[in-house]
């Protein structure tokens, strides 16, 4: 045999070796997903876990839409019951980010798996509490408003590092329109986000008297603190709620979005620069700063909100709130509980809890 026909086996032999080699590799990856249970998901590099049904349903073409959305133990039949409303009122390819804690995934992958969303493309990420260490006040007042999850909405780009748009939802929301609607929403150039105004038509139907200011930037930040006098803003200047945010995350990560954030979050637990009249969340100074005159507009339509205040959700027709595109349950009274306006609407989306541990209180109980 010459020397030429010698090296030709040899190359056969390790070409043959080769593929025996990534058959055996396909074969373990193949191994693999299938001892994880299509509820378990496919296990990421960055903790998260996504649902292995994402190519199950014909019926959803087209980009995707990427939406976020916080899941805490306490209040996992609000996020069944958002993403419900979300999926079932829009054809569109959603697929849903789900932010949680450890200890609420098994729990939140039960109530997937086992009830009509099954088939959502979804996928969970663990947060990550550490993230806030020196960032949030210890302050005992405030601490039922720094429950971690509610800063999951300043890592965006983090969660879904590879869209270009996305938008995130509070938990206490139910979505009535198209979601791709509300996706198509133009961002001006150089914005990272869009929010609804709280002096547009529809929100300023439910300000409370004797609520404080929750319509202005005066409610939410102490303007006699010199880190706030130093940055020119209007005291008057109407602020805007972040429970629905649609995010250009490119812009987002440019302008460092995030690291503007945790500035002001660490500078107030040194200056305590927000409101004492601070309405709710200690989420929306940090965003109300970065964001000054620098966000687009959400069509008010599809974000009604303070259905959650005393009051405020009588204010609403039952027209109303039909025709609303998305409805939002902020303040103290939320649609599982005995006192909340329109509640019925919202039992409509609502998924019982296949593990009984959730229920929603109702007068009758």
């Amino acid at each position: 045999m010459t020397l030429r026909r010698v090296n030709l086996v040899i190359l056969v032999l390790l070409a043959v070796a080769f593929l025996i080699v990534v058959q055996r590799n396909l074969l373990n990856l193949s191994d693999f997903l299938h001892k994880e249970s299509p509820d378990a998901g496919l296990i990421l590099p960055f903790e998260s876990e996504l649902s292995l049904d994402l190519r199950r349903e014909s019926g959803r073409k087209g980009e995707e839409i990427p939406v976020l959305i916080t899941a805490a133990e306490d209040r996992l039949g609000a996020v069944v019951a958002a993403m419900n409303s979300v999926y079932q009122n829009s054809k569109a390819n959603v697929v849903f980010t789900i932010v949680t804690l450890n200890d609420t995934v098994g729990h939140l992958k039960m109530w997937l798996s086992k009830t009509s969303l099954k088939n959502i493309k979804h996928k969970i990420v663990i947060f990550k509490p550490e993230l806030l260490s020196g960032k949030i006040s210890k302050d005992p007042q405030t601490l039922e408003a720094a429950k971690p999850l509610t800063f999951a909405r300043f890592y965006l780009p983090a969660y879904i590092p590879e869209t270009e748009k996305a938008i995130y939802l509070d938990d206490d929301v139910i979505v009535q329109g198209d979601i791709q609607e509300l996706y198509e929403t133009s961002l001006k150039p150089g914005h990272a986000a869009a929010f609804s105004d709280d002096c547009d038509s529809a929100s300023a139907k439910g300000i409370i008297r004797g609520a404080g200011n929750q319509n202005n930037y005066i409610g939410f930040l102490d303007f006699k603190k010199e880190a706030i006098k130093k940055l020119g803003m209007r005291a008057n200047t109407c602020s805007f709620n972040p429970g629905v945010i649609l995010a250009n995350l490119t812009e987002w990560k440019n302008q460092n979005i995030t690291q503007q954030l945790e500035h002001w979050m660490e500078l107030n637990t040194q200056e305590d620069l927000y409101s004492k009249t601070l309405a709710e969340s200690i989420t929306t100074p940090p965003l109300l700063i970065v964001f000054y005159k620098r966000h687009s507009a959400i069509d008010p339509l599809w974000h009604v909100r303070h259905l959650g205040n005393t009051g405020a959700g009588n204010r609403y027709s039952a027209q109303f709130v039909k025709a609303a595109k998305l409805l939002h349950w902020n303040g103290h009274y939320k649609p599982w509980g005995r006192t909340s306006s329109f509640s019925d609407v919202w039992d409509k989306w609502y998924i019982p809890d296949p593990m009984g541990k959730f229920s929603p209180v109702r007068r009758h109980s």
